[in-house]
């Protein structure tokens, strides 16, 4: 445990509640970096081990039951299993796992995401959202005959060498460890949501290939994103011969059946995807422009042009094609995605009453189905409303300056029995319950007053 994290009752009340997630959790220490499998599960002294899951809830080993808002990394608009989804899954399992071929699900799971975003006129699966922003910048290169990519500090698009840096750190541009000088020259870094420095930054760097965006804004609306800047990325990148590409693999699907695309009414070039697209399961693509696409398809005659090769074991997996269709068609001809967002409205009100009845100066803010939790360290005269219409520093919104305090907060809500995600905050879906809301609010009030009592409420 690192020196930042002593002992307290949050910490020890969590441990009580916990014992043998601690015992899997010291096993796991022996066999995986951190005893974990991806950076944002990482919790001091240790995270839950999850036994089940069901709709909007999962149970720990220990057999304590959680409101569940990690939401399968917002992979889950359905809540966990589901029917429509296990059932689509429980079809295809005893067909095969894995052809080594094409398939029909293919073509229908990418019919179901051209006839939800229209702007994928062509599609390409990968097993990844990574994968993906990864092949779109590939893609980009390939067609401009550029080499430079823009993207926004504080967004995120997965952690291949050309997005590892500039995120949570590094703002400066200089790469993070292991990834080469060379390649992050190749990146041009720009403040989000500053459309003067965004010009400016393009008059210099006449390459570009490609300019990369959330298109709400870093970690699901972390640091939020106005329409209006995304129309003006959308006439200055197709003035200037660039391609605009959304990373809608958060957004996908779940700001609207079309996606933030269609929520704005912007038709970006290329467009990279996850989560809902597969319906829980792995499973990413890149959607967009068939003369863009069409660098991957092999030419009609040999020595034609050069193709963009991609290969990628699991591209299209039957069992991710089955479940990424009745999740597709579920988005399609169901209000879930308005639902999904109503619950996120509701709960970032309830949580923000809760901040206000215990005086204190965080802040709950968001946009559709995710809520941010900020605790505001240094008391600064912000609102909601100002930072979800753009006033903000976005090194001050990503700043992590108390990590003990956040840690505090999430153990806090895993002893009443809400597991938020690491931002903090978390997805919503369309099967939260109002018993759910009750609960997440009686929990958050519960663990301010705990934060309080251990003189850090602020």
């Amino acid at each position: 445990m690192p020196a930042t994290l002593v002992e307290s009752p949050i910490v020890a009340e969590y441990r009580r509640l916990t014992p043998r997630s601690a015992e899997l959790a010291a096993k796991a220490r022996q066999l995986l970096p951190s005893g974990i499998t991806h950076d944002s599960r990482f919790l001091q002294p240790y995270p839950i081990y999850v036994a089940r899951a069901a709709g909007s809830r999962k149970w720990d080993v220990d057999g304590r039951e959680y409101v569940d808002y990690t939401g399968g990394h917002g992979a889950l608009l359905f809540g966990h299993n589901h029917p429509t989804i296990v059932a689509a899954i429980e079809r295809q399992l005893p067909l095969g796992t894995h052809y080594g071929a094409g398939h029909e699900q293919e073509i229908v799971w990418a019919e179901w995401v051209h006839r939800l975003m229209p702007s994928c006129e062509c599609v390409r699966f990968t097993s990844s959202g990574t994968e993906a922003t990864h092949l779109a910048l590939r893609l980009a290169r390939a067609y401009t005959g550029r080499n430079k990519i823009m993207r926004f500090a504080g967004h995120f698009h997965g952690w291949h060498d050309h997005m590892a840096f500039g995120v949570g750190s590094h703002f400066d541009g200089r790469p993070s460890i292991g990834v080469l000088r060379e390649v992050a020259d190749q990146i041009v870094l720009a403040p989000p949501g500053d459309l003067e420095a965004v010009r400016s930054l393009m008059d210099q760097h006449a390459d570009l290939a490609a300019v990369i965006i959330e298109p709400t804004g870093a970690s699901w609306g972390q640091l939020p994103v106005l329409g209006e800047f995304l129309h003006a990325l959308r006439h200055e990148t197709a003035h200037r011969g660039s391609l605009l590409i959304f990373d809608e693999v958060i957004s996908g699907f779940r700001c609207a059946p079309g996606g933030a695309q269609q929520y704005f009414g912007i038709r970006p070039d290329l467009t990279t995807l996850a989560k809902i697209l597969a319906g829980g399961l792995p499973g990413g693509a890149v959607g967009g422009r068939r003369d863009i696409l069409d660098l991957l398809s092999f030419p009609d005659q040999p020595g034609e042009r050069e193709k963009v090769p991609h290969q990628g074991t699991y591209n299209a997996n039957p069992l991710s094609a089955a479940a990424g269709i009745a999740a597709l068609e579920m988005v399609a001809t169901t209000d879930a995605c308005a639902r999904a967002n109503e619950y996120g409205r509701r709960l970032r009100l309830a949580l923000s009453e809760v901040i206000r009845e215990q005086g204190a100066s965080w802040i709950v803010y968001g946009s559709f189905s995710g809520f941010h939790i900020w605790p505001n360290p240094e008391r600064l005269p912000l609102s909601a409303e100002q930072i979800e219409a753009g006033h903000y520093d976005y090194r001050v919104l990503k700043a992590r300056p108390r990590p003990e305090l956040l840690t505090k907060l999430r153990l806090g809500m895993l002893i009443h029995g809400v597991e938020i995600f690491s931002w903090p905050g978390g997805p919503t879906s369309a099967v939260h319950t109002d018993a759910d809301l009750e609960q997440t609010v009686g929990a958050f009030a519960a663990t301010l007053k705990m934060l309080r009592e251990e003189g850090e409420l602020i």
